[in-house]
C-alpha cells in the first residue's frame, strides 16, 4: 500500500479532501504505471509562492518562484529502484520516497494561465514531482524531456483529467 501524507503550510488556497484524494490518485496510478516494487511513504507539502522561492533559494540555488520542488530519498533510475534499496525499508516493509512541495498559490495561476481546472494542474505537478522521486529527470535532455511528458499525460488520462 503506498502512503501519501498531507501538510498544509500555506492559507491562500483552500486544501479540500477532493483535492487529497485526487492527489493521491496520481501517486498510485503513477507509481503502479511504474511498477514500483514496494510500498510506498511520499509526504507532500503545500506552501505558499513566498515558501517555495526561499526553498529553491536554499536548496537548488534558484532565487525564484516556482511550481513544484522533489526531494528524492531513494535511489532510482527511470522507475527502477538502485541495487540494495530494499535495504532501505522500514520495518513494516515500506519505502520513503521522499518529500514534494508544491505552490498551491502557482498551481492555480498555472492552471488560469494554461486554460484548464485547477485540479488537472495540482495532479500534473504531483505526478511530474513522483517521476522525480523515482528517477526520471526531465532536464538531461529532449528525450527525457519527452519520455517524462508522455508518462505524466498517461497517468493523467488513466485518472480522467486528460487535455
Amino acid at each position: 500500500m503506498n502512503e501519501i501524507e498531507f501538510i498544509n503550510r500555506q492559507r491562500k488556497v483552500k486544501v479540500t479532501r477532493e483535492l487529497r484524494d485526487m492527489l493521491s490518485l496520481c501517486a498510485e496510478t503513477a507509481l503502479k504505471s511504474e511498477r514500483v516494487p514496494f510500498d510506498t511513504h511520499i509526504d507532500v507539502t503545500f506552501v505558499s509562492d513566498r515558501r517555495i522561492r526561499e526553498i529553491n533559494r536554499e536548496f537548488r540555488d534558484k532565487d525564484a518562484v516556482t511550481d513544484v520542488l522533489s526531494f528524492p530519498m531513494a535511489e532510482f533510475k527511470e522507475g527502477k529502484p538502485a541495487p540494495g534499496t530494499e535495504d532501505e525499508l522500514d520495518g513494516d516493509g515500506t519505502l520513503f520516497l521522499g518529500d514534494i512541495v508544491i505552490s498551491l498559490e502557482r498551481a492555480a495561476a498555472q492552471a488560469e494561465e494554461y486554460g484548464h481546472s485547477f485540479m488537472r494542474e495540482a495532479c500534473f505537478l504531483c505526478t511530474h514531482s513522483v517521476l522525480h522521486l523515482v528517477g526520471y529527470d526531465h532536464e538531461d535532455d529532449e528525450k527525457s524531456r519527452k519520455t517524462m511528458r508522455k508518462k505524466e499525460e498517461a497517468v493523467l488520462k488513466k485518472i480522467g483529467l486528460a487535455r
